[in-house]
């Protein structure tokens, strides 16, 4: 693992810090491939989340950005029941996996 700097992270975090990056977004799709429709799941990683921008925000903690049109991305995809649901957490699993991968504790 690299040791985590948030300058860096906010500079060239896509040099420094691509497999981290990569495994915490694979991590949380993971964790919820199975729990959830797996339509919902595939187009918000394969359609939003590629788009899709990670921060430290401080004190240890990550957050993603998503991109202005995430209903449009995924078409028919975000009436589905679950899509606001299956979003959210995956979004807020992979600001976990960040704050797991660099070292911080959880605060979950």
């Amino acid at each position: 693992m690299t040791e985590f700097d948030p300058e860096t992270f906010e500079a060239e975090k896509y040099v420094h810090y691509f497999e981290e990056l990569e495994a915490a977004y694979s991590n949380a799709y993971q964790q919820l491939h199975g729990r959830y429709d797996s339509t919902v799941l595939r187009a918000i990683d394969r359609k939003v989340l590629s788009e899709s921008e990670p921060f430290y925000v401080g004190d240890g903690e990550f957050r993603v950005e998503l991109p202005d049109d995430v209903r449009a991305r995924v078409g028919s995809v975000a009436d589905h029941d679950q899509f606001d649901v299956v979003l959210e957490e995956l979004t807020d699993r992979i600001g976990t996996e960040l704050q797991r991968t660099f070292g911080f504790e959880s605060r979950e």
